[in-house]
């Protein structure tokens, strides 16, 4: 039997059985929604640990955030002015389109690879200490919404500049980048599992976002002739990327049985990542 130290005294205790946390009712799910909120103080500190520890000899700071976007739209505006590649036209100013469409591509790529990293550098608290294990990782994600926050300012600054007026629905992509960050806490979850057994999948996460953006709508519009529109099936990052640019400059989804499978699909596969990783992570943490 152990109590939980968060940083203040709670009246129930957590008791820990050979047992525990192995089902998959209600009773289950209610208990780590449970946990998750006592673990709420416990996410913040580690959260504002990691931000410190991040930018505490920087001297650009949080302009590193911004910093990988403005590169990358340089480049690709270059590109596209001098037409080196066949890229099609978009509705708004290239420069915006990118910027918009590299913001919430890194929100899932900076997300999927900070959360794959989580667990390594806690391997020595994961076996000594007993706390929720989840906070990890979704520390290490809040980072990513953080950055992803401060890159908004700029895609708002470059909007202005080319004169690129939202359409009303652009209200609405909040709650479409929902189930987004479901999507990568879940594939996060997973991942963090997988390397704290295995390094090399830390690796194989850095290398697939790298160029994985190179098969995402993010630097060219979304095709639409076979067999390149499979990019829009298979990526599972797409349809989010084509519904904000949609809900940005047109003002209608021009894909809404994707985005839906997308959403209902994001959603499964957090909750199964969150169960795996409950489940697991005690016996991961023994070979950390």
């Amino acid at each position: 039997m152990s109590r939980w130290q968060l940083g203040r005294d709670y009246s129930k205790e957590v008791v820990y059985t050979p047992t525990s946390g192995l089902g998959f009712g209600l009773t289950v799910w209610a208990e780590m929604v449970h946990e998750l909120i006592l673990g709420r103080e416990l996410i913040w500190r580690l959260l504002l640990r990691d931000l410190s520890a991040r930018y505490r000899q920087s001297v650009l700071g949080y302009v590193w955030a911004v910093v990988p976007a403005l590169v990358t739209v340089i480049m690709f505006t270059y590109i596209y002015d001098a037409k080196l590649l066949p890229i099609g036209k978009t509705d708004i100013p290239y420069p915006a389109y990118v910027l918009l469409g590299m913001t919430v591509w890194q929100l899932f790529a900076t997300g999927i690879t900070a959360t794959t990293q989580s667990l390594v550098g806690a391997g020595s608290l994961l076996s000594r200490v007993q706390f929720l294990r989840e906070a990890l990782v979704l520390a290490a994600y809040g980072q990513s919404v953080l950055d992803f926050l401060i890159r908004l300012a700029l895609v708002g600054i470059v909007f202005v500049w080319f004169h690129v007026v939202p359409a009303w629905t652009v209200f609405l992509v909040p709650f479409l980048l929902v189930p987004l960050m479901l999507l990568t806490l879940g594939l996060g979850f997973l991942l963090a599992l997988a390397n704290g057994v295995i390094r090399d999948v830390g690796n194989a996460v850095v290398l697939l976002v790298t160029y994985g953006m190179f098969l995402t709508p993010v630097v060219y519009p979304p095709p639409t002739k076979w067999p390149q529109v499979l990019v829009n099936y298979l990526n599972p990052v797409s349809p989010y990327i084509i519904a904000t640019h949609d809900l940005t400059t047109k003002g209608t989804l021009s894909q809404p049985e994707l985005l839906a499978w997308s959403c209902a699909a994001s959603a499964v596969v957090f909750l199964i990542g969150w169960r795996v990783f409950h489940l697991a992570m005690p016996r991961i943490a023994e070979r950390m």
